[in-house]
């Protein structure tokens, strides 16, 4: 599954987290993998996305992210094409 994560970091202070991916990396445990990420030209905002089939990996992620003054949003989310595969049954349909 495909989540994309949300980071908001504290103040738009985006250096404590940038500090420790440089020390430590993303520590990631493993079957959680990390794809691409974005960020906000204003550096409130942290976009990344993630891929596991097992959340609560997740969660262990994301606890060892205490203290750095960011916290997160989990979305799971489908990609437009599988999503459009879903929905083209139904684009011939009368209302």
């Amino acid at each position: 599954m495909l989540f994309m994560v949300i980071e908001r970091f504290k103040d738009n202070d985006m250096v404590p987290v940038y500090r420790q991916v440089r020390q430590n990396g993303r520590s990631l445990p493993d079957g959680l993998r990390y794809i691409d990420s974005w960020i906000e030209p204003g550096f409130g905002r942290c976009f990344q996305l993630m891929e596991t089939d097992d959340a609560r990996l997740l969660q262990e992620w994301v606890l060892g992210w205490r203290g750095l003054g960011v916290t997160f949003e989990i979305v799971p989310v489908v990609p437009s094409k599988d999503t459009r595969d879903v929905v083209a049954p139904y684009l011939d349909m009368a209302d």
